[in-house]
C-alpha cells in the first residue's frame, strides 16, 4: 500500500472548473449561431466568451498548481515543503509533538519519522470544504509509511483541546491563512500556548502583512515574552519556491516562524 497525501489543489476542483469553462463556451457559441434579432445576440455572445476566457485562465492556473503540488510529479513542491518544515522539528525521546491542521497527515508523519522515539498528534477539523481529507486517510497513510508513533483527532485550531505546555514541539503548514480571522497572530498564540518550556515550534504559512499584520512586531513580542531564537524565514527565495513561483501561485509572503519557548 502506498501513502496518498492527496493534492493541495484537488483534482475535482480542476476538472470542475474545466467543465464550467466548456459549458460557458458552448453557450457562447449557441448565442452566436441563434437568429436573435438586434444587438442582443452579439452582446450575449461577447459576455459568455469573455467569461469563458476568464474561466479558461483560472483552469490553466489551477492545473499548473495541481502539477506543482503533485507528490509524484516532477516539481513535488508539497513534498519539498513538508520535508523542509519537518527538518526543523526535533523532539526528545519520549516527547510529544503536535501538528495543527494535519490534513492528510503528511507533516505529522514526516515529523514522526524524523523523531521515531517520540509521538506525534495530528489535529484537524476536516470540514466539507476539504472533503478529500479525513482522519481515516491520515491513519491509512501512517500505516502505508510504516509509522506507528502517530495519532489523529478532530479539533479546532482556534481552541485546541489541550492543556498549557503539553507538547515538546508544535508545527503547522499552510493552515491559518485559511481560517477566517481578524487577528491570525491570536491563532499563533493559541498554538504556542500548548508548547512546553524549552519546546520548539516551526509554523509555515502565508505570513503576509495583509493576512497576519506586522510579523516583525510579532517576533519582537515573542522575544519580550521570553521566547528564544525566534526567526521568520522567507521560503520564497529558493528555499521551497522561487519568488516568481510564489507570485503566480498566490503564495507571496510564505515564511516559517521558528523558535523555542
Amino acid at each position: 500500500m502506498k501513502a496518498d497525501y492527496r493534492n493541495w489543489m484537488p483534482k475535482g476542483m480542476v476538472t470542475g472548473m474545466a467543465r464550467g469553462t466548456a459549458v460557458f463556451f458552448m453557450v457562447g457559441i449557441l448565442f452566436a449561431i441563434l437568429p436573435i434579432k438586434g444587438p442582443a445576440g452579439k452582446i450575449l455572445t461577447i459576455i459568455f466568451m469573455a467569461v469563458t476566457l476568464v474561466l479558461l485562465l483560472v483552469t490553466i492556473w489551477m492545473y499548473l498548481m495541481y502539477r506543482a503540488f503533485d507528490y509524484n510529479g516532477k516539481r513535488q513542491m508539497s513534498r519539498q515543503i513538508i520535508e523542509g518544515v519537518a527538518s526543523y522539528v526535533t523532539i526528545p525521546d519520549g516527547g510529544r509533538g503536535l501538528d495543527v491542521g494535519c490534513g492528510s497527515g503528511a507533516l505529522t508523519i514526516a515529523c514522526a519519522k524524523k523523531n521515531p522515539k517520540a509521538s506525534f498528534t495530528g489535529i484537524d477539523r476536516w470540514g466539507k470544504e476539504y472533503a478529500s481529507f479525513s482522519k481515516d486517510l491520515c491513519e491509512k497513510n501512517a500505516a502505508a509509511e510504516g509509522v506507528t508513533n502517530t495519532s489523529f483527532m478532530q479539533g479546532d485550531a482556534l481552541k485546541l483541546p489541550f492543556e498549557d505546555e503539553t507538547f515538546d514541539a508544535v508545527t503547522s503548514n499552510y493552515v491559518y491563512h485559511n481560517i477566517p480571522s481578524r487577528d491570525r497572530q491570536v491563532i499563533l498564540l493559541e498554538t504556542l500556548r500548548t508548547l512546553k518550556r524549552g519546546g520548539s515550534f516551526a509554523i509555515h504559512d502565508i505570513m503576509s502583512k495583509a493576512k497576519y499584520g506586522d510579523m516583525d512586531d510579532f517576533v519582537k513580542m515573542l522575544e519580550r515574552m521570553g521566547y528564544k531564537d525566534v526567526k521568520l524565514i522567507d521560503t520564497t527565495t529558493g528555499m521551497f519556491m522561487s519568488k516568481w513561483e510564489s507570485v503566480w501561485m498566490g503564495l507571496s509572503g510564505s515564511a516559517i516562524l521558528t523558535g523555542k519557548k
